[in-house]
């Protein structure tokens, strides 16, 4: 078992979260980690991405090679885009459609899924809608989450374990609507599978 996984976003989007959770739910399968530091400007609004590779043997390098990802998980639709060139050619695109406008020139959102849809192996969901009708807005991330589950190869109830491990300390109902979240994420992929 492999998985290398380019993490994306902008700043304040939950991407450590995402990246702590696969982590945790891989050291707790018994695989082996290594994980780039996040790259971009930590402050909010700015791009941010990470490497993160997991397997079931040591791994050399904390970063993946160019058209070698198996997964980008991405929270904003344009930064999805930014990493398809690290994508192998059978990997597979989640990705949020609700953009965070943070640029003059944001392309149009008729574009962005264009090109999105021109990809054959992908799950594009709006995170930020099924969160809040969820009740839980800032939860966007676990649904992105849930939706990349499927490709992860770590089991789900590892996952599920490792977000209430991250979230307990902020007590029982934000565990249970991060889990929400993470659960509808999870749903929305296996019924939106090709």
């Amino acid at each position: 078992m492999k998985r290398d996984i380019i993490l994306a976003g902008v700043g304040g989007q939950g991407i450590l979260s995402i990246a702590a959770t696969i982590g945790m739910a891989a050291l707790g399968s018994g695989l082996h980690l290594k994980q780039a530091e996040v790259h971009g400007m930590s402050q909010r609004g700015g791009d941010v991405s990470s490497n993160l590779r997991i397997a079931d043997h040591e791994i050399a390098s904390d970063l993946i090679p160019f058209g070698q990802a198996d997964l980008i998980i991405s929270v904003e639709p344009m930064e999805s885009l930014r990493y398809l060139p690290l994508l192998s050619d059978s990997g597979w695109l989640i990705t949020n459609t609700k953009p965070y406008i943070n640029i003059s020139n944001y392309p149009s959102m008729d574009a962005l899924m264009k090109e999105i849809d021109s990809f054959e192996k992908h799950i594009a969901l709006n995170a930020d809608d099924i969160a809040k009708d969820l009740g839980t807005a800032r939860s966007a991330n676990m649904v992105i989450l849930g939706a990349a589950t499927p490709f992860l190869e770590i089991p789900h109830d590892k996952i599920a374990d490792a977000i209430r491990q991250i979230f307990t300390r902020k007590g029982a109902e934000v565990v249970k609507l991060n889990i929400d979240a993470f659960e509808a994420g999870y749903q929305f992929a296996i019924s939106h599978m090709n």
